[in-house]
């Protein structure tokens, strides 16, 4: 009778152990050794009996971002940070004080290992910097000084447009990826152009003359300007029937999240990762959407007929094929996650991905698009 009772006990023991060990809620720190140490904290707390968890990147800004997903269970926990296409999994000790796991960003994951914070021993979370001062939607901003060099590099493609403030940059960027940008067009709507506009290669460093953020009407705006002073551009617009692609929402409707970050501009990009490429979209609108895939993933224009407003960040991970990218896709891990690679199931293709990740529609169809026609051009002037 004694050596039941003592079974008894134990097994309630245990059983207390294994309930306490499912409690993952509080403060969670660890160090995510990178390119650089980069101290990761997870505030994870229940909200309508569900998991909400918010990480800070302490050395990154600590700019707090929403996980997407979050679960545990049988001490598994897994978390999904959508917005910066990140995701965690790690398994809780038998105390319930630490989580041993990875983070995955990308093709290589990478150890985390997450201790349970009481307040002596929690970092201090730094308040992110305010939001930059952005300029009045009427202004009219112009470049006040920019530099155009030839790039030898023999690239033929662009390797990133991007602003830093009041900088903007190019890197090995041609005009017609220029005036893609500055009109809002695929190449191929760009009309009577000479062959050399997407051969030369340029590399631009530019700064805006007004104090604030420019929106990215603005930005174009500026753009436009900088070709018809630098490149002597001149030209008209027309309509042309063409094939495009048209976005539209799915049968069961968009499956998509507000975007977290309240600004003027998106940051976009791709990645790979085990299962093929991840394309992000931040504080994105669905024109933008459609803008970055036709210049970058699609050889014809895309438009968007979703009637859907707002900005949202955006996830999608495809497998793309030989017309995507202009022949030329980042390159896929050859080996995915390792070991396991074999089992790592690969993305579907875009179309595929579109419908199942954002329920949204993408069809293939002749419609009128804009089309830029060039009525004269320049190499571009000294610098």
């Amino acid at each position: 009778m004694k050596r039941t009772v003592l079974w008894l006990v134990t097994l309630v023991s245990t059983l207390g152990l294994a309930a306490y060990a499912q409690d993952v809620t509080g403060t969670w720190q660890g160090t995510l050794h990178a390119d650089k140490d980069l101290r990761t904290v997870f505030k994870i707390a229940k909200d309508d009996g569900k998991l909400a968890v918010t990480m800070y990147s302490i050395d990154q800004g600590a700019f707090p971002i929403k996980a997407t997903t979050a679960t545990v269970q049988d001490g598994d926990i897994r978390i999904g940070v959508d917005m910066i296409g990140g995701s965690f999994e790690g398994k809780l000790s038998a105390d319930g004080k630490t989580i041993a796991g990875t983070w995955t960003q990308g093709p290589k994951p990478l150890p985390l290992v997450l201790v349970k914070t009481t307040p002596e021993t929690a970092w201090e979370i730094p308040a992110p910097p305010p939001p930059p001062k952005q300029l009045p939607a009427d202004a009219d901003p112009s470049f006040e000084v920019a530099t155009i060099k030839p790039n030898p590099s023999g690239g033929n493609s662009m390797r990133g447009l991007n602003t830093n403030g009041h900088d903007f940059r190019v890197r090995n960027g041609s005009l017609a990826d220029l005036m893609a940008f500055a009109y809002n067009v695929q190449v191929k709507q760009i009309v009577n152009a000479p062959s050399w506009i997407d051969q030369d290669r340029y590399d631009i460093d530019a700064r805006q003359d007004q104090d604030g953020l420019a929106n990215e009407k603005q930005l174009r705006g500026m753009v436009r300007k900088l070709l018809e002073d630098r490149f002597a551009l001149k030209v008209h617009h027309d309509k042309r029937e063409m094939a495009a692609f048209v976005l539209s929402v799915g049968k069961g409707g968009p499956k998509l999240t507000e975007s977290q970050i309240k600004g003027p501009l998106p940051g976009m990009g791709f990645r790979p990762v085990p299962s093929g490429v991840m394309m992000r979209i931040n504080n994105g609108t669905m024109d933008e959407l459609a803008d970055f895939m036709q210049g970058t993933v699609f050889d014809r224009p895309m438009v968007n007929h979703t009637g859907i407003e707002g900005r949202y960040d955006i996830s999608l991970t495809f497998t793309p094929d030989d017309s995507e990218f202009k022949g030329r896709p980042p390159r896929l891990p050859s080996t995915a996650a390792g070991a396991d690679a074999e089992t790592v199931e690969a993305a579907p293709n875009i179309f595929d991905a579109i419908e199942k990740q954002l329920g949204l529609k993408l069809t293939s169809e002749k419609t009128a698009v804009d089309a830029i026609v060039i009525d004269h051009v320049e190499k571009p002037s000294p610098n």
